[in-house]
């Protein structure tokens, strides 16, 4: 039976006039429910073990962090009551808010803070950094905890609010000292809901219930994922649908609530309903990266790396992705993503000036392709993924490239371009992929722009000294004029020495009845939200 047609059921049932109580019970249940529908199931509940957005999504609900990002991607105290800084920034000593407590009604102490870094740090760029430069991580008391560093750290506070996967999140000790190459074997945070594994069905049904134990800031703004965490609803379900059809149908007949991600070709008969709103999910989109393998030929030749850059369409990529509406597509994008402190036009000439592909075939061979086999990988199972892929296959072939388009599902493509071997033994040469804009904002969490060769490198393994080297000074900078002076010398040399391929930017619009208002822009979040009475 078709989820569309069980879901109709359930509405005739529940207006049977042979049933008189259950209209009542079910507008009951509709005011104290938000029903979701998620851009995908969430297969991986821990959110240390996986970088899928839908994991992060479901674990703000259930976490809570120490900072959290506003609107204006500034970190503001979230669980922290404030914080001092002495010994010329090398101690930091964090104080937390009163009344916070995990879920199975322990307090959340210093030393829970502690082992969480310690957990989450290995497995993420700013977190490594912040270790390098740590001598000691220790609680003062049950509800403090100080960081001594050995040498200044300039993004602490940026470090600490760290919201891209695996984002910076606080779990009781008990869980937090287990092997974080392991799932967690339960789900217990201290946020504003709480995980209902009872009622979840796997691939269908995720359930959270309104934690009546959160103590929301008192004070400051609801932006982006600061501010206070003020829950409306007792439940919120989240239903996974078998096709975006069926989501359509479910919105517009009330079955459910909102629609993360609506595809672009149903959104006209969304948009005619005038009970359906559609915004822009926020002003941060996600970036396409096409991401190719450095220790083999013909991309181990930054020259053939670079005729590949100036040969592409970034308007063709995102038009594939999210068709010709102007409003969801940006061209012309380097390193970092618009709108954000980093980003700029710099050195993109190679990415705006006019194509001709006759003259990239004749400077990819004088670059020294050899008529290799090109093994591309795709996801066939992601749209997006797999549009980003066609059109890098049919780019490298009108190039005269002997191309091997190897589409499979996502998880293995994951696997595979983790194999350092050469293509033609289980290896790769060049895959796309994408990123959110959070992920994309500076050289330092930007992980395509890793550089350090098999040892610290992305998948590609780039080993490209010059790029470490500023991306180094980056960090190292004095202030924000000085990081968008040398993240400026970065974009002009990347357009040079080519790591990756920058695709450019679509934005995406999210879909939900106009009975719901407040809604938090820029991100999935479930508080502040509220059904108009």
């Amino acid at each position: 039976m078709l989820r569309r047609s069980f879901l109709g059921g359930i509405s005739a049932a529940s207006a049977s006039p042979f049933l008189p109580a259950r209209p009542a019970l079910a507008q009951a249940e509709h005011q104290r429910t938000l029903r979701f529908v998620p851009q995908a199931d969430v297969t991986v509940l821990d959110p240390l073990t996986t970088s899928a957005y839908v994991t992060r999504n479901h674990a703000l609900l259930v976490f809570d962090q120490l900072y959290g990002i506003d609107g204006d991607l500034k970190p503001q105290p979230q669980m922290v009551e404030g914080h001092t800084v002495e010994d010329d920034g090398r101690r930091w000593t964090f104080r937390l808010r009163d009344g916070l407590k995990f879920h199975d009604g322990e307090p959340v102490r210093g030393r829970d803070c502690v082992a969480s870094i310690r957990r989450w740090a290995p497995r993420d760029n700013l977190g490594q950094l912040l270790m390098a430069r740590t001598d000691a991580i220790e609680a003062t008391d049950d509800r403090s905890f100080t960081i001594r560093l050995n040498r200044p750290y300039r993004l602490m506070l940026e470090t600490l609010s760290k919201l891209g996967p695996p984002a910076l999140l606080i779990l009781p000790e008990r869980l937090a000292v287990l092997d974080p190459k392991q799932q967690l074997p339960e789900v217990v945070g201290s946020g504003p809901f709480r995980f209902n594994a009872r009622e979840r069905i796997v691939g269908a049904r995720v359930v959270y219930d309104r934690n009546p134990d959160y103590r929301p800031r008192e004070s400051g703004e609801v932006s982006g994922v600061a501010g206070p965490k003020r829950v409306h609803f007792d439940r919120v379900v989240w239903t996974t649908m078998p096709d975006p059809s069926t989501a359509a149908a479910a919105l517009k007949n009330n079955e459910v609530d909102w629609w993360e991600n609506p595809i672009n070709d149903l959104l006209p008969t969304l948009q005619s309903d005038r009970r359906i709103l559609t915004p822009l999910s926020g002003r941060l989109g996600t970036m396409g990266t096409g991401v190719m393998n450095h220790l083999h030929p013909p991309f181990d030749k930054p020259a053939v790396r670079r005729v590949l850059l100036e040969a592409l369409s970034q308007e063709d990529f995102m038009t594939a992705i999210n068709g010709t509406d102007p409003d969801l597509i940006r061209t012309g994008v380097g390193l970092f993503a618009p709108g954000t402190a980093m980003a700029s036009e710099v050195g993109l000439d190679a990415l705006t000036r006019p194509r001709d592909i006759e003259r990239s075939r004749q400077d990819l061979i004088a670059a020294g392709y050899k008529g290799e086999r090109v093994v591309l990988l795709a996801a066939g199972d992601s749209p997006r993924l797999a549009a980003m892929g066609d059109v890098m296959n049919d780019l490298l072939k009108r190039l005269g490239m002997d191309v091997q388009h190897a589409v499979s599902d996502w998880g293995t493509m994951v696997t595979r371009r983790a194999n350092k071997a050469a293509p033609d033994q289980g290896g790769w040469n060049i895959f796309c992929t994408d990123w959110s804009d959070f992920d994309m904002m500076n050289p330092v969490v930007e992980q395509v722009l890793r550089c350090g060769g098999v040892q610290t490198g992305f998948f590609g393994w780039p080993d490209l000294p010059r790029i470490e080297a500023l991306r180094g000074a980056w960090l190292e900078a004095p202030d924000e004029d000085g990081r968008k002076a040398i993240a400026r010398d970065l974009q002009t040399l990347a357009m040079q020495e080519v790591p990756y391929l920058p695709l450019g930017q679509y934005l995406s619009r999210t879909a939900y009845r106009d009975d719901l208002q407040d809604v938090v822009k820029n991100l999935s979040v479930f508080w502040n939200v509220r059904r108009a009475s």
